[in-house]
């Protein structure tokens, strides 16, 4: 969904700069909530206010809710055929595929190196093999970053 959103807002209309779009995925991701909501959330802001916040809302929210519905009511009859297994197993690598080509877009123009894409491999390791609970791990990410923001400054001041 968000290279949707990149594309319509940041591409096509203009609204918002890559960077701005960047730091709101940031924020959208930081916030509780589905991050397509708290975009739509964000951007309808800027872009509208209230009346913004309130139809990004329901055009992010209403289509696939309604689709969804849809296919709930069909699959509820249908999910026992053995074609319909067969589809959904076959569906899941071109999944993973939606996922990861934005991720590696997003990672390209948000500058992400191979040095801190060790961050995120290193937090999931940490909470799928050392059973580190996902907030100690995300203070510990704060700290860790607070303080070298505060090194580099100060190695910059001398």
């Amino acid at each position: 969904m968000l290279p949707l959103i990149q594309r319509e807002v940041v591409d096509r209309q203009g609204w918002i700069d890559e960077e701005e779009f960047l730091n709101m995925i940031a924020l959208a991701q930081a916030a509780p909530g589905l991050i397509a909501v708290n975009s739509a959330i964000f951007i309808g802001w800027r872009i509208g206010g209230w009346r913004g916040v309130c139809g990004a809302v329901l055009g992010a929210v209403l289509p696939s809710f309604l689709i969804i519905l849809a296919i709930a009511m069909v699959f509820r009859d249908w999910k026992e055929l053995p074609a319909v297994e067969a589809a959904f197993k076959g569906i899941r690598p071109a999944v993973v595929a939606l996922i990861a080509a934005p991720l590696f877009k997003l990672a390209k123009s948000a500058k992400i190196s191979w040095i801190t894409a060790l961050i995120p491999i290193a937090a999931a390791i940490l909470i799928w093999l050392g059973h580190v609970n996902p907030v100690w791990v995300i203070l510990a990410t704060i700290v860790l970053t607070l303080c070298s923001i505060w090194l580099s400054s100060y190695r910059s001041s001398k």
